[in-house]
């Protein structure tokens, strides 16, 4: 059955719908890993958007639940231009057409997913919906315009609960903004003792349960929304040692007095390279982010740049001159992906270890 995906300034593409039919508003975005659809659909920090993936075929390893990052995928559409009917791999259950049915996740192929990435990258990210009819493209492209973007990310994927992760290491609250099972897989194996809270738990609730330090997630959305978890980070810092990734990197920056501004269409893949300036070396690490801190706001404030993306030159990483806190814009816990920069974690433990991290101080 023919799917057009329409767009906000008027223009539609044609292809074939797959997945299910629950049409939604969502972010035109796109993302050039070449494996990963499986996390990529899985990250909830993909929530309120569709996604056009550039690699030009999706599914071929199929569907196997050990590589989700989270339970409920929160994306609002796939376009890829060739969905694997037939996966060939030994951990496969099911092929992609199936799970974005289960999911209630719809889906088009045989789309020319280069004009429509040529087009995001020209004008910037772009309001869409699918239809699997363009006779009232008039009215669809007004409402798009009409419809402000979604500023409850955070609160749609957050946990509602406090729930424990039990281990024999040292206790870690984690912030879920939206969090990636992979940061909750690289605490695990540190041997961490997690308790995960809800985005909008209080410093004073937080220090009650006597963490020895807590990690911001990754999470979708404009970090300006999520005023709430500012205040609070904000009032940790200095009492606690504090690990951003991510969203959780733009809401440390944020509460320090720096700014965050809207990229023209974000940092989305598998490829990126980042260089660290106190060491010069240069890790390629995986990227989810529509927004990204300010480098000049950074001046005034009690942040160091410590990271910056060689494709931009935009901030990829701070740490606190003073205090023992420290983040990154790109994902660390990254599965697939590259695993250059899984050694923040450790960064993380040591600084926990030393004494409330004196050396980092």
């Amino acid at each position: 059955m023919k799917r057009y995906l329409i767009l906000e300034d008027g223009s539609h593409y044609e292809g074939i719908g797959f997945g299910a039919d629950n049409f939604k508003i969502g972010e035109l975005v796109f993302n050039t890993s070449m494996t990963g659809y499986q996390e990529v659909l899985s990250d909830l920090s993909y929530c309120g958007q569709i996604t056009v993936m550039t690699y030009p075929l999706i599914g071929n390893y199929g569907i196997n639940r050990d590589d989700f990052e989270s339970l409920n995928p929160a994306i609002f559409g796939l376009i890829v231009k060739e969905a694997c009917k037939s996966p060939n791999n030994f951990r496969n259950a099911e092929n992609i057409d199936k799970f974005l049915k289960l999911k209630n996740i719809p889906a088009i192929e045989n789309i020319d997913t280069r004009a429509i990435t040529k087009k995001i990258r020209e004008v910037g990210t772009l309001k869409a919906i699918m239809s699997d009819t363009i006779e009232n493209k008039d009215d669809v492209v007004k409402m798009l315009k009409e419809t402000p973007y979604m500023n409850d990310h955070v609160k749609r994927v957050s946990t509602k609960n406090a729930f424990p992760i039990p281990n024999r290491g040292k206790k870690v609250v984690l912030m879920d903004f939206g969090a990636k099972l992979g940061i909750i897989r690289e605490l695990s194996k540190r041997d961490c003792d997690l308790i995960v809270v809800p985005y909008d738990t209080d410093s004073k609730t937080i220090m009650a349960l006597n963490p020895d330090g807590v990690m911001l997630s990754n999470g979708p959305g404009d970090p300006k929304d999520v005023k709430e978890s500012i205040k609070t980070i904000k009032e940790l810092i200095g009492k606690v040692p504090i690990f951003g990734i991510c969203l959780g990197h733009q809401l440390i920056s944020l509460a320090c007095g720096a700014n965050t501004t809207k990229l023209k269409f974000g940092h989305r893949g598998g490829n990126h390279p980042v260089k660290d300036l106190e060491t010069n070396k240069v890790s390629i690490t995986s990227q989810n982010h529509s927004y990204a801190v300010e480098k000049d706001s950074l001046h005034n404030t009690d942040l160091i740049l410590t990271h910056i993306s060689l494709n931009d030159e935009s901030c990829e990483g701070v740490k606190h001159k003073k205090f023992p806190v420290f983040s990154v814009q790109y994902h660390p816990e990254s599965n697939p992906g590259p695993e250059d920069s899984k050694y923040l974690f450790d960064k993380f433990i040591d600084m926990m270890n030393n004494n409330y991290g004196e050396k980092n101080a």
